[in-house]
């Protein structure tokens, strides 16, 4: 176990140090922090890395096995109507529990954070059903995102527009350390016990399914719920003007997301030990494990929330809010593609994704070439994000041109890529984006006067956009390289074959 916490660290520190030295060079040369502000912001960088490394090694330790195992036996029971109301309840118990989802609601106004936070869940529960029954029944994924995102884009256009952004916000951050890990373990246990042809294929698909409903379910709640009141009023960045000020502010920071994330994973260990008593009957060791698995969780989400919260969306706010006051503010647009490029690999859930990807497809996609593709879609995203800050341009300009190219690949893509590139694009989304993409959005749109919750709002969603099309691609390439290689073999075969009958036309 000592081994796996210092590669985990290792793991985070690389995924960490980027994005703070981004920070750093920034403060140096655009847009020095406070003192105070700063010195929140570098014991952010040390309790992100130890917190992701804790909260990783107890995804592996908990919440993968828990997720297959629970997949496989619900597939065994052939309960149909037990798998739909283990799964809905799982969707609502693991969102609410996902500390994306917190971070998002604590900055959208008006919207009670208990009411954004249900609504985001309902609408994973159901998504996560219709992910399941899409496996057992084998329905092909595109046709359901084809058939979605269609439906997404009609109640878009009744909805109040102030929801847009939000919703497909929420549709980024769902899919993050939490439920990544355990809705991917479940398809891939739910997909072993039917160990068909395409097993590979419905490992994947599962986390972009669940990160539609939380689109629909808050364009919906914005039909019946009121944009009234939905201004943003810009808060000044919290600093510290001593060491007892800055270890009062972390040390309740700690108090209070220990007791936050206890709360939220009680759902699922009580979920769990039902489960155990009622059909799972584990041996005490491995319950041991999990049980320790849990506690990592714990520590970790508290200290990585504490970083995030304390340390990371401050310095975030202040960056956007100083470099978009400059004369020179259009540098925001080449510094949102060097941002995006490096902020993906602090997301802890890509790096979980990206490793079962290269497991499951046995090396034919690496982790490296998915990471530069997530890096170059979360550049370009925020290219798109930060002209649209700049210039004030509705989202649905952005929004259904990039949808649209991403449905219309999933025609000439394999099945497997397809699937892919949407799980990817809501698990890019994640943690950083909230805590640090959204808190910059906010600061620079404030500064150049634009509506908040118009204009800075669906950054995120742009985030999470931009990868179906880039891992499309690849998938696209990959396959015509696969169809060259093939027509080569072919040709040196047929090749060998007439050489072959020619010499035994000469020796007779």
């Amino acid at each position: 176990m000592q081994r796996a916490l210092v590669d985990k660290l290792k793991e985070s520190a690389q995924s960490v140090l980027p994005i703070g030295l981004i920070i750093l060079l920034l403060h140096f040369t655009l847009a020095p922090l406070p003192f105070g502000t700063l010195m929140l912001f570098l014991p952010a960088v040390v309790l992100l890395i130890l917190g992701m490394s804790a909260f990783t090694l107890g995804a592996d330790m908990a919440v993968m096995p828990m997720g297959e195992l629970i997949g496989a036996k619900l597939t065994e029971s052939r309960n149909l109507w037990l798998m739909i109301l283990i799964s809905f309840l799982l969707g609502l118990a693991l969102t609410l529990a996902e500390p994306d989802l917190q971070v998002l609601t604590r900055q959208v106004p008006a919207v009670p954070d208990f009411v954004l936070a249900s609504t985001v869940a309902f609408g994973v529960g159901i998504f996560l059903v219709i992910a399941m029954l899409r496996i057992l029944f084998q329905v092909r994924i595109s046709h359901l995102f084809i058939l979605t995102y269609a439906l997404i884009f009609i109640v878009a256009a009744f909805t109040a527009p102030e929801y847009m952004g939000v919703g497909f916000d929420a549709g980024g951050v769902t899919t993050g350390p939490i439920t990544v890990p355990f809705i991917l373990a479940l398809g891939a246990g739910v997909s072993a016990v039917r160990a068909g042809r395409s097993t590979e294929e419905d490992s994947f698909g599962l986390c972009a399914l669940c990160s539609i409903g939380p689109i629909l379910a808050v364009l919906v709640m914005g039909i019946f719920y009121g944009p009234a009141g939905t201004g943003h009023a810009f808060e000044t960045p919290a600093t510290a003007d001593s060491i007892a000020e800055l270890a009062a502010l972390y040390a309740g920071g700690m108090v209070g997301f220990f007791l936050e994330v206890s709360l939220i994973l009680v759902p699922i260990v009580v979920f769990f030990g039902a489960f155990q008593v009622v059909n799972l009957k584990l041996p005490r060791g491995q319950l041991i494990r999990i049980g320790v698995g849990l506690v990592y969780i714990l520590v970790g989400l508290t200290v990585f929330l504490t970083g995030v919260y304390i340390g990371f969306m401050p310095a975030g706010t202040y960056l956007g809010h100083t470099i978009a006051s400059l004369p020179y503010n259009w540098i925001l647009i080449p510094l949102g593609l060097v941002i995006g490029f490096f902020v993906v690999a602090a997301e802890p859930a890509v790096h979980i994704l990206n490793k079962q990807i290269e497991d499951l497809t046995n090396g034919a996609i690496s982790r490296r070439v998915m990471m530069l593709a997530l890096s170059i879609g979360v550049g370009i995203a925020l290219v798109l994000a930060m002209i649209r800050i700049l210039t004030s341009v509705e989202i649905w300009y952005f929004l259904l041109p990039g949808y649209a190219v991403a449905l219309l690949l999933t025609f000439f893509v394999p099945q497997i890529f397809t699937a892919i590139a949407f799980d990817s694009g809501g698990v890019a989304a994640g943690t950083m984006a909230a805590a640090f993409l959204l808190p910059f959005a906010l600061g620079a749109t404030d500064a150049v006067g634009g509506p908040l919750l118009l204009d800075a709002f669906g950054i995120i969603g742009i985030v999470a956009m931009m990868p179906l099309i880039t891992v499309q691609v690849i998938g696209l390439v990959y396959q015509i390289k696969l169809r060259r290689a093939q027509a080569a073999e072919r040709k040196r075969a047929a090749r060998e074959t007439f050489e072959k009958e020619n010499l035994e036309i000469i020796d007779l």
